[in-house]
């Protein structure tokens, strides 16, 4: 079984505030866009605003595990499998509502979800850049996911985009469908983890901080 990395008291303690920071910081965000869909009646809007509550607990997730011993690490694993799980469904409720009920092309609002999460992606990565030499697994496989999330969520959120103002509905419809599978995909991979290497921190971290980038 691999040991935990040593990791010095002022970088956990700097650690944990810039995790908890982040989960706090994309929790106010979603708060926002959440208002602001139901301010405005926006359905899509409001869809996105929700799939920020997601990276919240996959961060807080990861800021509660930290630290801890590898039992913790094994059922934080299993809460991120089913956020992941729960992810999907509401993708695929989405997915149905909006077949039953054809939202309008709103070019802005679909262009500020697209933006907001190219932001976030790269504001993630300057905060957590000070510890992309650390070798706890924590922090190591945060930075990683982090780091990996700018070039994913950035190709992630412009297909999406594209998908979202296509002149017919089937690709946005296809792109849901997509973003649910890769869901429950993450979903049994990390159970799977869990029942094949059990004992194993580095695989259990590695789970509990993959990123579902900008559901």
């Amino acid at each position: 079984m691999s040991e935990h990395l040593p990791v010095s008291p002022r970088v956990a303690r700097a650690y944990t505030l810039t995790i908890w920071g982040i989960a706090l910081s994309i929790l106010v965000f979603a708060v926002g866009v959440v208002v602001w869909a139901l301010v405005v009646g926006n359905a899509q809007l409001f869809k996105d605003g929700v799939d920020w509550v997601y990276d919240v607990a996959l961060y807080g997730i990861a800021a509660v595990v930290f630290g801890r011993d590898p039992r913790a690490e094994k059922l934080a694993a299993l809460a991120i499998g089913a956020v992941m799980a729960v992810a999907g469904l509401h993708t695929l409720y989405d997915l149905w509502d909006k077949i039953a009920v054809p939202r309008p092309i709103e070019i802005w609002t679909l262009g500020f979800s697209a933006a907001s999460a190219v932001v976030v992606a790269v504001a993630i990565v300057g905060v957590l850049w000070r510890f992309r030499a650390e070798g706890n697994p924590v922090i190591k496989a945060t930075w990683l996911s982090s780091r990996n999330d700018v070039i994913s969520t950035t190709g992630f959120a412009l297909v999406g985009l594209l998908a979202r103002v296509a002149p017919v509905r089937w690709p946005e419809y296809l792109f849901d469908v997509v973003v649910a599978g890769i869901c429950f995909q993450a979903t049994w991979a990390i159970w799977r983890s869990l029942k094949t290497a059990p004992a194993d921190p580095a695989v259990q971290n590695k789970a509990a901080t993959g990123q579902v980038g900008g559901l």
